[in-house]
């Protein structure tokens, strides 16, 4: 699913008119250039393609006339992103098997149900598929010389290597995978069939030491935050007592372009009938950069919450609703499933929230200038999109009646009742229990409040200390095998 018709402005070559050998036919450009290996001159082979849903990419193919030698990558053709992302796909057939992979060279892809990665320092255009061969020829490769070097490393590996040949012979379904990247220029594609947990993408900021890794950090060795005289700083929490309607500012580094210079504002508002919700915004002045996320205050609920609301008319969707960072929402009306995570945190209206989803959703679907799609979308696929945006803009539009359901497990979403003190009949309410994957995902699984500390000298106490060294030896060799 590449574009095979490539569209690159002649700008973004324009430094290398002077060196490149180009084929107007097929876009294709050829730039002699050193060989690493030998010394020699070999030609690197350019292509820029635009991947639909996705953005452009350029692939580099590298050759030695003299040595023989070869090599391939991809590198994004864009800048890296505000935010990092992580894609989580749960492939249970040929098909999810055969989804296009693009992953750069900071990337970290894992085979979450074996519990084993592919390190980072390797870019590829290929298929789930393509990895998992990767990995496998990877880790069977140098087996028989562990067998007599490490046969510890031998033994373990062995039930790994079978399980990853069951996943090409198709006996090994269903599995996750993950792919996740810091700059954001990583993707496993969609597809319109993906319900539920099948296949999830989150976007999350970057940490400081993260932004100095990738080189873009402004300050490697950040100050200590100045004292502000502002009658609203935020100083030590212990010390402050937050008014709700106050809005308080608080000096940050900016997730974007780095720069000290950002600040975020947080405003405590109280909802009748709920509880405490914290708004969040972070803006920087150096680059435009602009995000915004709600929490909620309270202790961990023992039951999660599902709410149900119909909408029937324009005034319906002017109701206020709260989306957490942890809430699910389905309509299957509308024929929508946003998984938590996605969206973040929203304080909003009814009909502001559609809008955010549809303009998402645009804007990974089809061209950000608002074309008809990336031209190698077969006809029937692109059909289905346009219809599924057809019927989101008649519900935007209060043209259509729909139900939509929040569920949250930690039961911190809330939609505006217009009948209270009396029963509103469009809203339906269910306590719920949650799942073992839902406490898992929530980190509730292993917490513990009280006691911790003894738990934790006892376990030192108890795990030898050449069983770390085993294990730890164990992680060395298999990076190093992967790597390679």
């Amino acid at each position: 699913m590449i574009n095979d018709e490539i569209s690159a402005p002649e700008s973004q070559f324009q430094d290398l008119n002077e060196v490149v050998d180009r084929n107007d036919d097929t876009g294709v450009m050829q730039v002699e250039s050193l060989c690493m290996n030998c010394h020699d001159n070999g030609v690197t082979r350019l292509l820029l393609l635009r991947v639909p849903y996705f953005r452009d990419i350029i692939l580099e193919s590298f050759e030695c006339e003299h040595c023989h030698f070869k090599d391939n990558s991809v590198k994004s053709a864009g800048q890296i992103q505000e935010q990092g992302c992580k894609y989580t796909l749960n492939v249970e057939n040929e098909d999810d098997l055969q989804r296009q992979v693009i992953r750069s060279d900071v990337s970290i892809f894992k085979v979450e149900s074996l519990g084993i990665e592919m390190p980072k320092g390797e870019s590829q255009l290929t298929n789930v598929e393509g990895v998992i061969q990767r990995i496998h020829e990877s880790l069977s490769g140098e087996q028989d010389l562990r067998k007599d070097q490490a046969p510890e490393l031998y033994a373990a590996l062995e039930p790994i290597i079978e399980k990853l040949k069951d996943i090409l012979e198709r006996k090994g379904f269903p599995f996750t995978v993950s792919l996740d990247d810091l700059t954001g220029n990583s993707w496993i594609a969609p597809n319109t069939t993906d319900r539920g947990t099948k296949y999830r993408r989150q976007e999350y900021p970057r940490t400081h030491e993260q932004n100095e890794e990738l080189g873009i950090s402004s300050d490697p060795n950040p100050a200590a935050e100045e004292e502000t005289k502002g009658p609203n700083d935020m100083g030590n929490p212990e010390d402050l007592d937050i008014v709700d309607g106050e809005v308080y500012d608080l000096p940050t580094e900016c997730p974007g372009c780095t720069s000290p210079g950002a600040s975020t504002r947080i405003k405590r508002v109280n909802i009748p009938h709920f509880k405490e919700v914290y708004v969040f915004g972070t803006s920087c002045p150096s680059c435009g950069y602009k995000s915004s996320d709600v929490r909620t205050g309270g202790e961990v609920p023992a039951l999660g919450k599902r709410i149900t609301l119909r909408v029937e008319n324009e005034v319906d969707l002017s109701r206020d609703i709260l989306k957490s960072n942890t809430c699910a929402l389905k309509s299957e009306d509308l024929e929508i499933e946003v998984q938590p995570g996605t969206l973040g945190g929203r304080f909003t209206s009814v009909e502001g929230l559609l809008t955010e989803i549809k303009d998402q959703l645009f804007g990974h679907i089809f061209d950000a200038e608002g074309a008809s799609g990336g031209d190698s979308m077969e006809n029937t696929e692109k059909g289905k999109w346009e219809r599924f945006f057809a019927n989101l803009d008649a519900a935007i539009a209060g043209e259509k009646k729909f139900s939509i359901t929040l569920e949250d497990p930690m039961a911190n979403s809330y939609v505006q009742d217009l009948c209270s003190p009396a029963v509103d009949p469009q809203i339906t309410i269910e306590e719920y229990e949650r799942t073992a994957e839902e406490e898992d995902d929530l980190g509730l699984t292993h917490m513990k409040t009280e006691g911790y500390e003894e738990d934790e000298e006892k376990k030192d106490e108890d795990k030898p200390e050449d069983q770390e060294k085993a294990t730890a030896a164990m992680d060395n060799l298999l990076e190093a095998s992967m790597g390679n």
